[in-house]
This record gives C-alpha cells, sequence and structure tokens, in this order.
C-alpha cells in the first residue's frame, strides 16, 4: 500500500505536494506532521491522505486562533 498526501488551496486547487509516497498511516502522518506549518505559510488550506489512490481523510491546516 501506498499513502500520499495532496494539498489543497482555500479554492480547493490542488498545489504542489512534495514526494510523500509512504509504507504506512502513520509514517504519513508523522510527515505531514513535520511539515505542516511549511505549507500553511505556503497557501495550503487543506491536506488529503490517499491510501492508493482513495481518499481515507481530509484534514484542516489553518492554525488555530491563540
Amino acid at each position: 500500500m501506498t499513502w500520499t498526501w495532496k494539498l489543497e488551496d482555500a479554492d480547493g486547487n490542488t498545489l504542489d505536494t512534495p514526494d510523500s509516497d509512504l509504507g504506512s498511516q502513520g509514517d504519513a502522518e508523522s510527515w505531514l506532521g513535520e511539515r505542516w506549518r511549511e505549507f500553511a505559510d505556503q497557501g495550503a488550506t487543506t491536506a488529503v491522505l490517499h491510501e492508493d489512490g482513495k481518499t481515507v481523510y481530509r484534514m484542516d491546516l489553518t492554525p488555530a486562533e491563540e
């Protein structure tokens, strides 16, 4: 199985996503966890996790208000 992320902007447009072909869901979640702030700074508002091309879930990347 291959786990990958797709990044989207606020309008739902797909953004360039660095290579994220990972071997497990945990690896994929850790990979995003280390990079999500950088992606948000570049305009990504949503990350979509795929397993072998099938959408598993969507995650909001907008930082919480403090």
